[in-house]
């Protein structure tokens, strides 16, 4: 069964952290007492909107535990790896209009 425990309140706010760091504009369901429904949207700086969830821990690599998050973009049609915050928050405001 999937697990969601590497979704911690510390993880969290290392996302909310790099989000704010990189300008972009989000907000949480704020489903943190139940990770596997929680979600952070995100508009990029061309005004589209992505989704943050966590991943499951069995798409987590132990070489990289760090990298926990992944985003996708409808507009885009378009899904990141899994990433650590830092990286997901740079993906977001880096990708090309």
């Amino acid at each position: 069964m999937a697990t969601f425990a590497h979704a911690t309140p510390e993880r969290c706010a290392q996302l909310s952290g790099a989000l704010t760091a990189a300008s972009l504009a989000w907000n949480s369901n704020g489903r943190q007492d139940e990770p596997q429904y929680l979600t952070y949207t995100v508009t990029d700086l061309h005004g589209r909107t992505w989704r943050i969830s966590p991943a499951t821990n069995f798409q987590i690599s132990p070489s990289s535990p760090q990298r926990i998050w992944q985003a996708s973009c409808p507009a885009l049609v378009t899904t990141t790896p899994i990433l650590s915050a830092r990286l997901v928050a740079e993906y977001i405001k880096n990708h090309p209009a």
